[in-house]
């Protein structure tokens, strides 16, 4: 997609160029027929010039396979302006020196091959044009050397001017493009980390649940053979713990579906948000979270395992660093679904703003750092959606956006 994108903006390029091609033969023909007096053969001149209209109306449609469609053009432009030389004067024209612009920009656009074989079609058409061209003759009082002077000297002014503005157009959509390659390399890249964080989590999940399920059959065992209440509560609090290990290892499988029942279900915006604060605070024992809806009416959609993950997530980053008082705020912009999870912590670095949803880029001083936040960014643009973090007077805040039609009930019902 990128490369025809840039491709189209250079035959665009191309086809801009014919257009000032043909009004400046037009009149530099409309200047030696007319003010110099000079007879020319305009029929067949301007019959060039006919062909050359059609072949840019024709290249409007030409882009699937640009670099043949750049080529045969440029071949045409070559012999074109071969004609119109041969017709007015051959290798004595000054304007011989404009087969040095086809020449420049087959060599930034066209593989080598054709570059030399462009410049092998210029030195047979150079070539030729000596013994074989229209000889006109000057009228009284005028002199071949001044008006050659004169005419390659105006050649050279609009060879320079057009190849250096059309050269740094070109060089622009050429930039544009190598960013654009850029920005999809470092995201094959991320998606790559992912892919293997994703393996290595779902294979620590499966060794992880035996001795979990073994752990807690014993806790249970246990709790009913001691009598001490506070060995009890103890024994309650590691079970508690117990669960919620079980729960994320239950997550992960069901994640990277391995875990029965992790197809999407039906459920409401509210329905979700209520349950969602429910278990995250309830796992973490948590009083201070504050949950304000004002997504206004309900509506249908189909919850995926991913949405949560992501959200919990957020909200475990801004308990790490605001363990006190964290707000989650659901809002509806338009058809997109906005959650903002706000903090009282210390608030992003300048460096991790800058650099914000990349893999290790953490002020977390562990292993896995920075990793929630990438997953969830890499996650939320693989929905459509966008995270913008931002600092507030006091804490820091992050929004997450995502299309409604992402989570849409009939999306997933076709």
């Amino acid at each position: 997609m990128t490369d025809e994108v840039a491709d189209g903006r250079n035959l665009n390029l191309l086809v801009q160029l014919r257009w000032l091609a043909v009004a400046g033969q037009i009149a530099a023909i409309s200047v030696v027929h007319i003010f110099l007096g000079i007879n020319l053969p305009l029929v067949p001149m301007y019959g060039v010039l006919a062909v050359l209209i059609v072949m840019n109306l024709i290249s409007r449609t030409r882009f699937r396979n640009w670099r043949w469609a750049a080529a045969s053009e440029m071949v045409v432009d070559v012999l074109a302006l071969t004609t119109q030389l041969a017709l007015s004067g051959g290798a004595t024209n000054p304007f011989t020196i404009l087969y040095l612009l086809q020449i420049t920009l087959s060599a930034v656009l066209l593989p080598r091959a054709v570059t030399w074989a462009l410049v092998g079609l210029v030195v047979v058409m150079l070539g030729l044009l000596i013994p074989f061209h229209y000889t006109f003759t000057l009228p009284e009082g005028l002199e071949l050397f001044p008006i050659y002077i004169i005419g390659l000297m105006f050649a050279l002014v609009v060879d320079a001017v057009l190849i250096a503005a059309f050269m740094t157009r070109i060089t622009a959509n050429l930039r544009d493009r190598t960013q654009r390659l850029a920005i999809m390399h470092q995201r094959a890249v991320e998606e790559d980390q992912i892919v293997r964080m994703g393996l290595f989590a779902s294979g620590a999940a499966h060794e992880l649940g035996t001795p979990l399920a073994s752990i807690s059959v014993i806790l249970g065992d246990w709790r009913h053979s001691v009598t001490d209440p506070e060995q009890r509560e103890e024994i309650a609090a590691m079970q508690k713990a117990v669960d919620r290990c079980k729960a994320i290892v239950t997550g992960i499988l069901m994640t990277s579906g391995e875990a029965r029942g992790e197809s999407p279900h039906p459920t409401t915006v509210h329905r979700f948000i209520e349950q969602l604060a429910e278990d995250w605070a309830d796992l973490r024992d948590f009083e201070g979270l504050i949950v304000r809806n004002d997504f206004g009416p309900d509506m249908q959609i189909v919850l995926d395992t991913t949405l949560t993950k992501m959200l919990m997530n957020v909200l475990d980053n801004a308990y790490e660093v605001s363990p006190q008082w964290v707000r989650l705020t659901v809002e509806r912009a338009g058809d997109d679904l906005v959650l903002i999870v706000e903090d009282r912590g210390p608030g992003f670095t300048p460096e991790i703003l800058a650099d914000i949803g990349r893999p290790y880029r953490s002020t977390k001083d562990r292993p896995g750092r920075g990793l929630g936040l990438f997953l969830t960014v890499s996650a939320l643009r693989k929905l459509g959606g966008d995270v913008i973090v931002a600092n507030r007077p006091r804490g820091a805040e992050v929004t997450l956006r995502l299309p409604l039609e992402s989570l849409a009930l009939r999306r997933h019902d076709a």
